[in-house]
């Protein structure tokens, strides 16, 4: 990123050993990205959970902090009312732990099928969820993320339904790259939907898969996808880097 960019925080997602974490983290202003409390057995446990990841976040210096929302088996586009309830309470959880824990955003996925769920109508029912779900919130913000979501017209169309500040998207440059590849790239999605990205996930692929690469390790131009960053997103948009 250019050097106008230095109020950008950047952020490690907690996938690697908390030793591997602590020497990434030394002496830097890196920031971390919890998949802590995605997690259903944690969250069935969540006061050990909160407490012991406490202790662990000392141990590497209190650094910025994000939250990877839960979201294996949970469908913020159900029209079943029990299964709404276990993940507006799944969701919610995860929030409580982001206030408590003083985190500055929670990345929550889209939820998004193509071969489950017919396109026409899926936002609106989403967006219904995300406004009940934020209705009495303020002041962490919330950012969903495109995973099998086949273009940016869906997110759009949820981004432009809920009626709430701290909403925006999550970017996830893989992900787009593996469920499009060439004919549609990284560089078109973030132009379309620019300022209403709050946050990036980052790592290549190519174009086949999501094997979460490092960055040298794919077919998507990253210097490319930088520039298309810097000319279209707001200057504090954050990142989380998920290159394995």
């Amino acid at each position: 990123m250019s050097k106008e960019q230095t109020n950008n925080v950047i952020y490690i997602s907690h996938l690697l050993p908390d030793e591997e974490m602590q020497e990434l983290l030394k002496n830097s202003e890196l920031g971390v990205e919890s998949i802590e409390f995605s997690i259903s057995e944690n969250l069935d446990h969540l006061d050990k959970t909160i407490e012991t990841y406490k202790e662990r976040l000392v141990k590497m210096e209190n650094p910025p902090l994000t939250l990877h929302g839960p979201f294996l088996d949970l469908i913020p586009a159900t029209f079943d009312s029990m299964i709404r309830r276990v993940t507006m309470e799944r969701f919610e959880q995860c929030y409580q732990v982001g206030k408590l824990l003083g985190a500055k955003k929670i990345v929550y996925h889209s939820g998004m099928i193509p071969t489950v769920y017919y396109r026409q109508g899926w936002a609106n029912q989403v967006s219904r969820f995300f406004n009940d779900f934020l209705r009495d919130k303020d002041g962490l913000e919330i950012d969903m993320e495109n995973v099998l979501d086949e273009d940016w017209r869906l997110l759009r169309d949820v981004y432009d339904q809920v009626e709430h500040p701290d909403f925006g998207l999550c970017l996830d440059i893989g992900h787009a790259h593996a469920m499009t590849g060439p004919d549609m790239p990284v560089e078109k999605w973030i132009e379309i939907l620019g300022g209403l990205i709050g946050h990036f996930h980052l790592h290549n692929n190519d174009g086949t898969a999501d094997t979460h690469s490092a960055f040298d390790r794919g077919s998507m131009d990253m210097e490319s996808v930088f520039s298309a960053i810097r000319e279209h997103c707001s200057p504090d948009v954050t990142f989380t880097i998920e290159a394995g």
